[in-house]
């Protein structure tokens, strides 16, 4: 049985793709903590991202990076903030997430609502600021 990410890396899903490559994909998360809020998984379902191989921990990361510098282009905010909990969904997954301060990045906190449109924009200003 596959992962919801999974379908989604495959296109069996609909995503707001932010950036992609052979192994990792990267796409906004639907319930955003904050406008800009991005998920990055790799292609290879693995639930626990420490399960990884080094290689392919180090390529997600090496590409988060990248994704996060598009973030911080294209989205105003102090930083991009990265948390790995990974126990909500069962494939390994990385939250960037542009914050202003540390309190940004409370899980617990109420999630944006985004219009589609809005998402769309997003996607697309992110997607347009990175270079893989």
């Amino acid at each position: 049985m596959s992962s919801i990410f999974s379908k989604i890396a495959r296109g069996e899903i609909p995503s707001y793709k932010i950036a992609e490559s052979d192994k990792f994909y990267a796409f906004l998360d639907i319930n955003p903590m904050s406008e800009g809020h991005t998920l990055v998984i790799p292609k290879e379902e693995t639930d626990y991202i420490f399960d990884l191989g080094e290689t392919d921990f180090s390529g997600l990361f090496l590409f988060a990076k990248k994704v996060a510098e598009g973030i911080k282009s294209a989205v105003p905010c102090t930083r991009v903030g990265i948390a790995v909990i990974g126990l909500e969904v069962p494939h390994a997954h990385i939250h960037l997430i542009p914050i202003n301060k540390e309190s940004d990045m409370d899980f617990r906190k109420p999630k944006l609502k985004l219009q589609k449109e809005e998402m769309e924009a997003i996607a697309a200003r992110i997607s347009s600021q990175i270079k893989l």
